[in-house]
């Protein structure tokens, strides 16, 4: 059995970041990784401004990557009728593919272990965790779980969240497209949002995420695309004159938006495995790194045996809830009134009067600077 002090479960953005972060505190760390690097991730590849200050402190040079900086958003129903917006804070556009390589190679470079391997099972015992994997067996103090938003994990952890049926689907490709830099656009249609928006290499990021009871009636993405996606007239211009850069469209299935616990078996949650916030709320991605900066600074205390194991349990619990709680809660309570039409075209004629609403709504699904 292999010692370690730390084991980072899955090497996506939230489980490099805190590999980086924890490294960079002279900390060992090893990361167990399935996938090969790089790799493309069904993602909506905008990410907040307010993690930018976090980024630089941990010596990571985003800029180095050329993304895309964005700071205006177009939102539009399924009638066409739009609304557009100044992103307070303003982000980003950079590819899960670009930004996942350059955050592999900086955690190797500074000396974190990634090893790929799938991991088959994790028990804590007497304050020690056993990984076990389908090659060998590690041994750690702290395990931080970073597996995405569904895995066989969850299923062998019996988080409640698996054991409910989720109806959504996810669609992402990559297109070369007349599309403003500076924007994100969000579009709506029946049974589902998409965005838009431009990455590095002038590309544009398409991802949407459908109902799959709506999905499932049609033959292929093609013909659902066409004949429901495309129904909102802003949609159909944009594929209209679009081009495919993938040789098809990555898809996800069962993606869940059901609460789940951000600390299970003693195991601390971070990213897109201690919650996902709507896609709608165009977040999830800063919402990973700020997860992962949380759970580092708490794993530091313990370390440090400045707090004992319940009370890292509890600190993390509490600063999950305090940043990330009622944004999640935001974001489902706007998922739920958009999936009705006419109250969705109720809701955008007040924004268009009562413009500085929208502001309010940003700002309610985004932190603050950290």
């Amino acid at each position: 059995m292999i010692q370690n002090s730390i084991v980072i479960v899955g090497g996506g953005l939230a489980g490099l970041i805190a590999a980086i972060h924890l490294k960079n505190n002279n900390y060992t760390v090893l990361v167990i990784e399935k996938n090969e690097f790089p790799k493309h991730k069904v993602c909506g590849e905008y990410i907040s401004n307010e993690v930018s200050p976090y980024l630089k402190s941990l010596g990571l040079d985003i800029n180095s990557l050329q993304p895309k900086h964005i700071d205006k958003l177009s939102f539009s129903l399924v009638s066409g009728k739009s609304l557009n917006a100044v992103l307070p804070l303003g982000g980003f556009g950079i590819s899960r593919y670009q930004l996942d390589q350059y955050l592999y190679n900086q955690a190797k470079e500074r000396g974190c272990v990634i090893v790929q391997e799938t991991v088959t099972d994790i028990a804590f015992l007497d304050g020690i965790f056993t990984i076990t994997t389908n090659s060998d067996t590690y041994a750690a103090t702290i395990v931080l779980g970073a597996f995405g938003k569904r895995s066989n994990l969850d299923i062998k952890l019996k988080r409640n969240f698996i054991q409910k049926q989720s109806h959504w689907l996810g669609v992402k490709a990559h297109y070369e497209l007349h599309f403003p830099d500076d924007y994100v656009g969000l579009h709506h249609f029946k049974g589902g949002y998409c965005g838009v928006s431009k990455i590095e290499n002038n590309l544009v990021n398409i991802c949407y995420l459908a109902n799959y009871e709506t999905f499932k009636q049609y033959k292929s993405i093609e013909d659902y695309q066409t004949k429901v996606v495309c129904k909102n007239p802003n949609l159909k211009e944009i594929f209209k004159n679009a081009s495919i850069q993938f040789e098809k469209p990555l898809t996800i299935s069962q993606v869940s938006f059901e609460e789940k616990k951000c600390v299970e078996a003693h195991i601390l949650m971070i990213g897109d495995t201690a919650g996902l916030i709507h896609p709608l709320c165009g977040n999830g991605m800063a919402m990973a790194i700020h997860s992962a900066k949380l759970a580092a600074e708490n794993t530091i205390h313990f370390l440090e045996n400045r707090i004992n194991r319940a009370t890292l349990e509890n600190n993390y619990i509490n600063d999950w809830n305090k940043n990330f709680k009622k944004r999640l809660q935001t974001g489902r309570r706007l998922g739920k009134l958009l999936q009705h039409e006419k109250t969705a075209q109720v809701a955008l004629k007040i924004l268009i009067l009562f413009p500085f609403i929208l502001s309010i709504i940003i700002k309610k699904t985004h932190g603050k600077p950290i």
